[in-house]
């Protein structure tokens, strides 16, 4: 899958607004809309582009008390500690990481109460040995 520098910069204006009309897209590219259309089509197709999310407001986010919660495993316990924590509403992602963590978790809960019944709860699940928590403070520029 080769990805030029337009798809690139398409991208990263999709990320800003992936409700961005094509014809907008197209202009800020520097392209015609059909060959935008054709780019979205073509990375849709590839995989690159799974699909279009919602992102929160900064007002909503800010009324959010958010953590990254590392996780240590215990031996073989990765496809159930991460079905777990999907059904878990307050667990935003969960990424695989190398050194003494397994996994992080972003976690995220409308009170400090709230968030740490949920941090509770990660640690109570069937093959999670260990977890530490750093509370979120700021988020200094996200992309």
């Amino acid at each position: 899958m080769q990805i030029s520098a337009k798809d690139r910069q398409l991208l990263m204006l999709l990320a800003e607004d992936a409700r961005t009309p094509i014809a907008v897209l197209a202009r800020r590219l520097d392209l015609s809309r059909t060959t935008v259309q054709t780019r979205l089509d073509r990375l849709e197709h590839e995989g690159v582009i799974a699909g279009y999310g919602v992102r929160l407001s900064d007002t909503y986010e800010h009324g959010l008390v958010r953590a990254h919660v590392m996780i240590v495993l215990k031996s073989k316990a990765l496809g159930a500690v991460v079905r777990a924590l999907r059904a878990l509403p307050e667990v935003m992602s969960v990424h695989s990481v190398s050194g003494a963590f397994d996994l992080i978790a972003d976690v995220a809960a409308p009170s400090i109460s709230e968030l740490d019944k949920t941090i509770d709860v990660i640690g109570d699940v069937e093959g999670v040995e260990k977890t530490q928590s750093s509370i979120i403070l700021s988020t200094r520029f996200q992309r």
